[in-house]
């Protein structure tokens, strides 16, 4: 999905218009307004995308907090069942 995709697909979930794509602000309003139920799906999807071919030192949580606005944006839409796969 293109960075506008994105945008308008969470923006289509909580009815908010932001530039998740580059506000890590934004995402991390998206994130607190995740309920319980989701919380587990998104960090599995979160710790999937941003994966990396080669083992980086340290625990997977660092890649957590390391994540980007981006990486957040697309994890969040794959826990939800919004991401689409580009054509």
């Amino acid at each position: 999905m293109t960075d506008e995709q994105m945008n308008a697909a969470i923006g289509e979930i909580y009815g908010w218009e932001s530039d998740y794509c580059t506000d890590l602000n934004a995402m991390r309003a998206a994130e607190m307004s995740i309920m319980n139920s989701f919380a587990k799906r998104y960090m599995h999807e979160l710790l999937l995308v941003c994966a990396t071919p080669t083992p980086v030192s340290g625990t997977d949580e660092r890649r957590f907090y390391c994540a980007s606005a981006r990486h957040r944006a697309e994890a969040f839409l794959r826990a939800f069942n919004k991401w689409e796969e580009a054509k």
